[in-house]
């Protein structure tokens, strides 16, 4: 302890540098070239020919350093060092507080507050150190590429990246690479695109499509209630944005679900359902077609667009619910489609959820969501989380009474998401967000949100008064010109159109709903999707129509056989042996059929005759009573060691799936999560199986909702 106390005392590469040195070796660990020339050589002779080395024998060549005072001294002097170790910790904390400085409310409601760890004047840096250069470390934001900077060029570029209307959240992640990848598309262009003249040309005609729709059902259909996106206009062209960068990125199909607010927004200028259509509901001529007590503003809708990796399938779920239910529901369905494509790696489908602010932050559907994203048995490669943040809930706009936490977002550090916070009225960023977001999520599989800061201009319906509760949001609100006027001036100030062209795109715009017809030139008509379903044989059936399910006995007794082999190396538990021992003698009529013996033979039935079948619940492999036994561990290996077997998925030869799932202990998305499953692939036996006597705890919210929605027929969820 004493000698460690003197090279504390004596050398500038221990006591308060220690953390810089510590900085510098992680970062070179990651990335060599990320470190000055000097360091990058001591650490080679360090590193040799091994791949990595343990912190341990570096931390001991800096004490062996350190015995040699004059070696130690001309390499680093204390007072550059101290200037340097500030430096990186200027860095850091603007990588992690600048969120909390940024620009990001389009109402300006609130004074930007005062974070000393990002005040200059904290660090106690003179005049002359401004023009000094540092070492940046990980930062990618030096203009060249270095890893160099002048200490005024540094604080511009920090400030730049962190403090505008781009907040990034992502420092709280354990993963290195993934951080780093955020760091390398953030910092070198400082969280600010550029687009080409035509694209911001694309964008402004995308605001202009959402914006005038809006105002256009507002004057059509006076009163009637469409739970308008007035205020968070720059979801559409960001939602087109994510995919034209999925289909480029080789995504063929992406799936929606959100709830009701802007909903037909999306129906009309992403998905391109004809307005025409749409006019016809409000005005009562397509009721029939609506399910019982159902709306419009809760109905799905597919289509296809062109994206310049080729054609893809959109679909938008229907939510009969107002919440977060669809969430799983989307999962489900895209697991679904993934399973039919064979996509093993979940590159070809894509969930994308748009939420609400005050829902994402109350509904705990949203948790068990995410828990399910990285199991085995629900993963879907992760999912595109759009908040459309208009900071109100209904009536309620406080944050202390809306949510426990700072950001509506916090729920996704759960699973250690990146969060991107955008001003809505900044569309560049916000396209930017997605942009980021959506490679995020083919690189690394894994959830990511971009947290759209925006607001609502009409109330929680066309009916509502918003005054009543919020006169001073709502004073603000009526005084903001809206997003497609603010980037239409920003345009017209850079000489990137005329204020006459952008005019004409309302008129162009307005003109077709007139016509009843869309602006959106992507949409495909007389597509058919290569992995679309065949739902013909369905139509006009009824779940209670009579079907023959008879088996012949001396195919069951085949099927007995089958599903009670066991390798001849396997050990079993003695009581799973004798219920397998039971089970031969119930296939050779030397005992009746118990419960377990017969389910087992009626998924075994199913699978012969070429229909593939998933089981998930709470404890489903043996059952929650110990009565399925549809996976069988060896006694003398681990699960995860090949300890397991499942005689139903050795039926016979070329048989369909067979998939048996653990799930967590949830109830409600697991139940959501299959019932989108199954929506989406009708030809598989889809059965979620709950712990007896729980199935009414929140479950059974969700089967009323989709039997209101007349859906599903209880008996059918029943059985």
């Amino acid at each position: 302890m004493s000698t460690m106390q003197e090279f504390a005392r004596s050398s500038t590469l221990f006591g308060g540098n220690a953390p810089f040195i510590e900085a510098q070796y992680e970062t070179y660990l990651a990335d060599p070239a990320a470190v000055s020339a000097d360091w990058r050589a001591y650490f080679d002779t360090l590193r040799g020919d091994a791949r990595d080395v343990a912190h341990a024998p570096v931390i001991d060549s800096f004490i062996q350093l350190v015995k040699n005072r004059k070696l130690a001294g001309g390499m680093i002097d204390a007072a550059a060092m101290h200037k340097q170790v500030l430096t990186l910790r200027l860095i850091s904390q603007f990588c992690t507080l600048g969120v909390f400085y940024d620009d990001l409310d389009p109402l300006r409601r609130a004074e930007r507050p005062y974070i000393a760890d990002l005040d200059i004047n904290t660090y106690g840096f003179s005049e002359a150190d401004f023009d000094t250069e540092f070492d940046i470390g990980s930062f990618r934001g030096a203009p060249n590429g270095g890893n160099r900077m002048r200490l005024r060029d540094l604080i511009a570029a920090l400030q730049e990246t962190y403090c505008r209307t781009f907040g990034a959240e992502y420092m709280y992640m354990a993963d290195t690479p993934q951080k780093r990848f955020i760091q390398e598309r953030l910092e070198p262009v400082r969280a600010r695109p550029s687009y080409p003249p035509e694209f911001r040309k694309h964008i402004l005609e995308r605001l202009t499509a959402a914006e005038t729709l809006e105002r256009y059902l507002h004057t059509r259909y006076v009163g009637q209630k469409r739970f308008s996106g007035e205020g968070g206009e720059s979801m559409i062209p960001m939602l087109d944005h994510l995919i034209q960068k999925a289909g480029a990125a080789g995504v063929q199909e992406t799936v929606i679900g959100m709830a009701h607010r802007a909903r037909l927004n999306v129906l009309v200028n992403t998905l391109g359902k004809m307005p025409k259509d749409l006019f016809a509901e409000f005005e009562g001529k397509h009721s029939g077609d609506l399910s019982a007590g159902d709306v419009k503003y809760h109905q799905g809708f597919s289509s296809d667009v062109v994206t310049s990796g080729g054609p893809m399938h959109l679909t938008l779920a229907f939510n009969p619910s107002h919440l977060e239910i669809v969430d799983p529901v989307v999962e489900g369905s895209v697991r679904a489609r993934q399973h039919r494509r064979h996509d093993a790696t979940r590159d070809q489908v894509l969930p994308v959820l748009l939420h609400g602010d005050a829902a994402i932050a109350a509904q705990g559907v949203v948790q068990e969501t995410l828990n399910l994203s990285q199991t085995r048995g629900f993963k879907t490669g992760g999912t595109i989380h759009l908040v459309i943040n208009n900071q109100i809930g209904f009536t309620t706009s406080d944050p202390r009474d809306t949510r426990g936490t700072l950001y509506c977002t916090d729920v996704a550090k759960m699973v250690e998401a990146p969060i991107f916070h955008v001003n809505g009225d900044d569309p560049e960023a916000c396209l930017l967000a997605v942009e980021i977001a959506m490679e995020y999520r083919q690189k690394f599989h894994k959830d990511v949100f971009v947290d759209l800061v925006c607001f609502r201009r009409q109330g929680h319906n066309e009916a509502d008064e918003p005054m009543i509760t919020q006169p001073l949001m709502y004073k603000r609100i009526r005084e903001h010109p809206g997003t497609r006027a603010l980037y239409a001036q920003r345009l017209v100030s850079e000489s990137v159109i005329t204020a006459e062209e952008a005019e004409a795109m309302i008129v162009t715009y307005r003109a077709a709903m007139d016509k009843g017809y869309h602006t959106n030139t992507t949409i495909l008509s007389n597509y058919k999707p290569p992995f679309a379903v065949d739902w013909a044989k369905f139509v006009g059936k009824h779940w209670t129509d009579t079907a023959s399910t008879a088996v012949p006995v001396k195919q069951l007794r085949e099927l007995c056989r089958k599903i009670t082999e066991v390798p001849a190396d396997f050990k079993l538990h003695p009581r799973v042996e004798k219920v397998i021992a039971d089970r031969r003698a119930m296939g050779d009529g030397e005992m009746p059929l118990d419960w377990g013996m017969g389910e087992t033979l009626a998924y075994a039935a199913l699978l012969n005759e070429g229909y593939s079948v998933r089981l998930s619940g709470q404890d489903a492999g043996r059952g929650t009573f110990s009565h399925r036994h549809a996976v069988l561990h060896d006694q003398n290996r681990e699960r995860w060691d090949s300890g397991t077997w499942i005689p139903l998925q050795h039926v016979k030869e070329g048989q369909p799936d067979f998939e048996i799932i653990d799930s967590v202990l949830s109830e409600e998305a697991v139940l959501g999560f299959e019932y989108g499953y199954s929506t989406s692939d009708p030809n598989r036996l889809v059965v979620w199986e709950a712990q007896f006597g729980d199935f009414a705890n929140g479950a059974q919210v969700v089967i009323d909702q989709f039997i209101a929605a007349g859906e599903v027929k209880w008996g059918a969820c029943a059985g």
